[in-house]
């Protein structure tokens, strides 16, 4: 007899026997795996017929696995959201950089990937917004975690400035959580108020609307809010979750916010209606990363970086079809721009898959990595292709499971340590608690989508591995891993937050009627506003792109801002 390891279950089987029922039914598997993949086909773009500067929408939901009748989960209705996949595109392979939110947004923002400009930790600064000028709370954070900003390259700017340069009015509702102070020529608006309402007549708009109630923390602080939901309804369980009632009232609450945030979202997709735009609007619904519940946000599984998203263009084109192409979050930004008519800026990890800069070639692959969260530090990289994922642990001695003080509010999680405690978890839910973690670990998503079937092992699988294995190493090379560097070490080179370099303030040159602006930093961008005799500056910069003509009894400041640098001090013109 042969004693067999397999998902941290121990069982008994003759190798003569066990060898070729495993292969018959593997084959078996993949076969039908692979029919069912096949009926999803691409989407053809080409016959997309767009204004040259359609208005966008992007309606972002937090900590959101595809638990939506639209990926086969019925367990609530979601009108708006079936509503919108109905009249617009449906996509099943799109999958954030990180299983946490402002490595993520830092992707979406640059289109370059966290581990590339140094925003791969969770988090840099105690903000999700770098207005604050609370130094009690940044030196409180400094004690527990270091406080720093991303550094991207010299010229790579946020996505909305490109779209502000272009003519586009550019609104954020509310969250400004990059790895790096936001921009400050990003936004005409950034906060609760801002909406694309109150642009110029006529003015094309990039808007941007984050629905905060289906985030992690809203599992317990919505534990005395009435249910959108039937106390009682039955609710799907994961295998790696408790079966208890404590943690199906967890469940039930998470699927209650997503009722509340479909209707949030009906509000959103109403206004545009009202007001006659929903038909000249691109409006992209997705999520910042997977669910909120135990071993989904913060690992990079399926469950924790795998995303809805549906995308509804005017007049209903493309309407009710699936795209099954594979996405990354760093796609979201050339894409944007593309949809725009702008093209691509070269520095961009990213690919437009439609618009008029589309990209015709297909992605390969989708990259992740997992590295500090909070107090807790590992670092795991993982490669997926359309249907396997392989993951390089480089802490093998380290537990997966991280005890993050925040997760561990959820009662949901609690119960899962309780049962730890006693001994009482099953080898599925025993796996995210085991203390060392495989070296390597290669998982086939068709066949085993929750991931616990390591088959690195696997001599069938072989080329497979050696495949994933250098295209991880090609992409860890290509990217100069930030997060492979120890981060006090990353520190030193990018300065703490106390120790950021300064953009130089912008100078001013008259030429006949006009200043032209000009900053020494290199890739800086520069802010301005025209003042009356006894006004102050506002939080919101027009974006220089060309001299200004100068205007009788304003005066002209100007600021200048390169991403991971302090913001330069203000400036003002003299018009004699």
């Amino acid at each position: 007899m042969k004693t067999a390891y397999q998902n941290g279950a121990k069982y008994y089987l003759r190798n003569d026997i066990l060898k070729p029922l495993t292969t018959l039914l593997y084959v078996l598997l993949s076969l039908h795996a692979e029919a069912q993949q096949k009926t999803n086909q691409p989407v053809d773009y080409s016959s997309l017929n767009l204004p040259a500067q359609p208005n966008i929408v992007w309606i972002v939901a937090e900590d959101l696995s595809p638990f939506l009748p639209m990926y086969g989960d019925s367990t609530v209705a979601t009108p708006n959201l079936s509503r919108l996949a109905k009249e617009g595109v449906t996509y099943t392979n799109v999958y954030s950089p990180a299983g946490v939110c402002a490595p993520s947004r830092a992707a979406i923002a640059t289109g370059m990937y966290p581990t590339r400009i140094g925003a791969m930790h969770m988090r840099t600064g105690p903000w999700f917004s770098f207005k604050t000028k609370d130094e009690a709370l940044l030196n409180h954070h400094e004690k527990y975690n270091p406080v720093y900003e991303a550094k991207p390259p010299a010229g790579v700017h946020m996505h909305s400035d490109y779209l502000r340069r272009a003519g586009y009015y550019c609104t954020n509702n509310r969250k400004e959580d990059y790895q790096f102070r936001c921009e400050l020529t990003a936004w005409d608006e950034s906060s609760w108020e801002a909406h694309w309402k109150n642009r110029a007549n006529n003015q094309p708009f990039f808007a941007i609307f984050n629905l905060m109630v289906t985030h992690e923390s809203r599992i317990w602080t919505k534990t005395n809010d009435s249910l959108w939901v039937d106390n009682f309804l039955d609710v799907p369980i994961k295998p790696y979750w408790p079966k208890t009632s404590l943690a199906q009232k967890d469940i039930r609450r998470m699927y209650s916010n997503i009722k509340e945030m479909d209707h949030q979202m009906g509000v959103l997709l109403n206004e545009l209606e009202d007001e006659g735009l929903l038909e000249k609007t691109i409006v992209f619904w997705y999520t910042d990363h997977g669910g909120p519940l135990p071993r989904s946000k913060r690992t990079i599984y399926d469950s924790g970086i795998k995303v809805p998203m549906i995308i509804r263009f005017p007049n209903r084109q493309l309407a009710g079809q699936s795209d099954n192409q594979l996405l990354s979050f760093v796609d979201f930004k050339p894409t944007l721009l593309s949809l725009a008519g702008l093209p691509n800026p070269e520095y961009m990890d990213g690919r437009a898959w439609m618009g008029q800069y589309q990209d015709k070639s297909s992605r390969k692959y989708i990259y992740a990595a997992a590295d500090r969260f909070d107090r807790q530090h590992d670092r795991i990289r993982a490669v997926r292709d359309m249907r396997y994922k392989y993951i390089r642990n480089f802490l093998p001695n380290q537990s997966y499971y991280l005890p993050i003080k925040f997760r561990e509010e959820m009662d949901i999680m609690q119960e899962l340590l309780r049962l730890r405690k006693n001994d009482s978890l099953d080898p599925k839910q025993l796996l995210w608690f085991r203390q060392k973690k495989d070296p390597e670990e290669l998982f086939d998503t068709w066949n085993d989508p929750d991931e616990l079937h390591n088959l690195a092992n696997d001599p069938l699988l072989a080329s497979k591995l050696q495949e994933l294995r250098s295209a991880l190493d090609g992409w860890i090379s290509d990217t100069k891993d930030k997060g492979l560097i120890p981060e006090a070490e990353h520190i030193e080179k990018v300065g703490n937050y106390w120790a950021r370099p300064k953009t130089v303030a912008p100078s001013f040159t008259k030429k006949g009627n006009s200043f032209q602006l000009e900053s020494p930093t290199l890739g800086a961008s520069i802010g301005y506003q025209w003042l009356s005799p006894g006004e102050e500056p506002q939080d919101f910069w027009q974006v220089y792109t060309s001299p200004l003509e100068i205007k009788s009894n304003k005066l002209l400041v100007a600021r200048a801002h390169r991403i991971g640098y302090k913001p330069s001090d203000l400036v003002r013109s003299d018009n004699n």
